[in-house]
C-alpha cells in the first residue's frame, strides 16, 4: 500500500522521517510518498485532505480534525522552543497592537500563540518563516513572528527580542508548547492507522538512535544552515514528546484548544479529537 506522507524540510522533521522514508525500518506492505513543504502549505494541503499522513500546526488541526487524527509519535511539542516576537529597533509589548506584524502563516500555531497573547495586534502579514527576518530588516513590516532555526540567528541580524510566546504560554499554563503534530486520514482503515503509528515511533526511535544515520537526508534540505544550529534545532523540537505525547503532552494539547475555543479563535472540537 502506497501512503502519501508530508512533512517540511526543517531539520527536526528530516531527521524523524529519515528512517522510514528511506526505509531504515522496516515498512511491511507499506510504500511512502514523500511530499515535502513548507508546514503552512502543508496545513493548506490538510484542508482539502490531500496527503494520507502529514505535519500540520496544532491551530490548523482545530479545523481538520474531523478528517484527521493525531499520532501519539512524531509531535513538535516541548518547554523553550515557542515562538518568539521580534523587531528592528526597540518595541514594547503594548505597542504591538499598533503595529505591522510579519506571521509565517495564518494557521500556524504561532500565529494562535501570538493572537491568545495579543489578540488586539490585527495587522499581520503573511511571509515564508525564511523570509520574516529580512522583511523586519526592511521595513516592510514593524516586527515579526519567528520559528524553527530563525531563533538562533536573529540576534546575528541585529535584531532583538520583544516577547517568547513559549514562556508567555508556559507561565500561563505550567504546561509544554504544543507546535505540530503528525496527523493521519481518519478515511484509512483502522489497521492502516495503528501501523502508521507505530511506523512513526519505530522512526522516532531509530533516528534517536542512530543519529549520524539520518545526516544525508538532513543536509539536503539545510545545506546552508551552520552545523550548530543543525544540531541545536533538532535537539530542541525532538524530545520526549516526540516519541510518545503521554499524558502531559495529550493535556498540553486540550489545555491549547480550550484557551483558543474560550478566546474564539477556533471553532469547538469534536469530543474524541485526540
Amino acid at each position: 500500500m502506497n501512503l502519501k506522507i508530508g512533512f517540511s524540510p526543517c531539520p527536526n522533521d528530516t531527521f524523524i522521517f529519515d528512517a522510514l522514508i528511506n526505509r531504515r525500518i522496516a515498512t511491511g506492505d507499506f510504500e511512502f510518498t514523500p511530499v515535502i513543504a513548507d508546514v503552512e502549505q502543508l496545513n493548506e494541503m490538510s484542508f482539502e485532505s490531500q496527503l494520507d499522513i502529514t505535519k500540520v500546526s496544532f491551530h490548523t488541526y482545530a479545523y481538520i480534525s474531523g478528517s484527521y487524527s493525531i499520532l501519539s509519535s512524531g509531535c513538535a511539542l516541548g518547554f523553550g522552543n515557542g515562538p518568539l516576537v521580534i523587531s528592528r529597533k526597540r518595541i514594547y509589548p503594548d505597542e504591538l497592537t499598533q503595529c505591522k506584524i510579519a506571521i509565517p502563516g495564518k494557521y500556524t500555531t504561532a500565529n494562535l500563540l501570538f493572537s491568545i497573547a495579543y489578540p488586539e495586534a490585527g495587522n499581520k502579514r503573511d511571509y515564508l518563516f525564511s523570509d520574516i527576518e529580512q522583511a523586519i530588516l526592511e521595513g516592510e513590516v514593524d516586527a515579526g513572528v519567528i520559528i524553527h532555526e530563525n531563533r538562533f540567528t536573529y540576534k546575528d541580524k541585529g535584531l532583538q527580542k520583544i516577547t517568547d510566546l513559549g514562556e508567555y504560554w508556559e507561565e500561563k499554563t505550567k504546561s509544554p508548547v504544543p507546535l505540530g503534530c503528525i496527523a493521519v486520514k481518519r478515511s484509512l482503515p483502522g489497521e492502516v492507522r495503528i501501523a502508521a503509528g507505530r511506523l512513526m515511533k519505530d522512526s522516532v526511535l531509530y533516528a534517536l538512535e542512530n543519529p549520524a544515520a539520518s545526516s544525508g537526508f538532513v543536509m539536503k534540505y539545510a545545506s546552508e544552515m551552520e552545523p550548530e544550529v543543525l544540531r541545536k534545532h533538532i535537539e530542541l523540537y525532538v524530545n520526549e514528546f516526540t516519541v510518545e505525547l503521554g499524558s502531559e503532552g495529550r493535556n498540553a494539547i486540550q489545555k491549547l484548544f480550550e484557551v483558543a475555543f474560550e478566546r474564539k479563535i477556533i471553532p469547538a472540537l469534536p469530543e474524541q479529537y485526540l
